[in-house]
């Protein structure tokens, strides 16, 4: 059997195969997902509404500043409550420019994390340093491995940082940073957009405050089960008649709302939009009986 008759026979086989059962705990985290993924869909959404009309957004750059990131500006007056500042960690780990190689590596082991911010001498962000930083240079300083005439451009960064022994040396630049007052949303869309796990967060003028981490702004996106009812029940409250609110039956469960009792048709069809539109809200299933 030739290479080509051999990858067929594997594509087939492969085809064949029963699909993985889901591992214990999958479809909470697929749900997790999706009603995360629905809530940086809305700041998303948002966000080109307001450039489309004129104004910044809450992500919008600011003109002076070509490094900063799209959530350097202060959220209009619209936006959520729930702010970077509720959910950021402070004091920030973070790394002075001068600081060596091995004393970086050390300190990331310590604290248990992928990444710092670098800061200057008056506690600016100039940076950022990783794991991925630190183990590019340990690997091209183990292999010897050198770029081609016509290698990657990524490759000639990654090799030329190598050489380098201090935080300033091996950094990116510039870092993706964030503002206190920017709404969770539009960090959240940001780390998405940039795939960071951590966004240092600077004042105006640049200098460290503290830290977001990705999962902390994933939880505040994400609200628990009692939340939600309660939210399903304050729209309940609002578009339903008194006598048709008695009548209705809230449950939630990982997102999922269910709504059973019995209520006139144009108002079930009011209240079922009402609760599709709540963000967290992953499906509704309606047991609802009409008049």
């Amino acid at each position: 059997m030739n290479e080509r008759e051999n990858f067929h026979a594997e594509t087939e086989t492969r085809r064949t195969l029963p699909p993985r059962p889901f591992s214990p705990g999958e479809t909470g985290r697929q749900g997790m997902l999706i009603r995360y993924l629905g809530a940086v869909a809305t700041a998303t959404a948002r966000h080109a509404r307001a450039e489309e009309q004129g104004r910044p957004a809450a992500g919008a750059a600011s003109p002076p500043m070509a490094a900063t990131s799209p959530a350097r500006q202060a959220p209009p007056p619209d936006t959520p409550a729930t702010t970077v500042r509720d959910v950021m960690d402070v004091p920030a780990v973070s790394l002075r420019d001068g600081m060596p190689f091995r004393d970086i590596a050390r300190l990331l082991a310590r604290e248990r994390i992928g990444a710092a911010p670098v800061v200057d001498a008056q506690d600016h962000v100039v940076g950022v340093v990783s794991e991925s930083d630190l183990l590019a240079k340990v690997a091209f300083e183990a292999s010897g491995h050198r770029p081609g005439p016509i290698g990657r451009l990524r490759e000639r960064r990654l090799h030329g940082r190598s050489q380098g022994e201090t935080a300033a040396d091996l950094m990116t630049s510039p870092a993706i940073t964030v503002l206190p007052g920017a709404s969770v949303a539009e960090a959240a869309w940001l780390a998405a957009l940039s795939r960071l796990k951590r966004l240092p967060v600077t004042d105006q003028d640049g200098r460290l405050v503290g830290v977001v981490r990705r999962n902390a702004l994933l939880n505040a996106l994400i609200r628990d089960d009692a939340a939600i009812r309660e939210e399903v029940e304050a729209r309940i409250e609002a578009c339903c008649p008194p006598a048709d609110r008695k009548a209705v039956e809230v449950a939630v469960h990982d997102g999922a709302v269910q709504l059973t009792g019995r209520m006139p048709a144009a108002t079930t069809a009011r209240l079922v939009a009402e609760v599709e539109s709540i963000t967290d809200v992953v499906e509704v299933k309606n047991l609802l009986t009409t008049d």
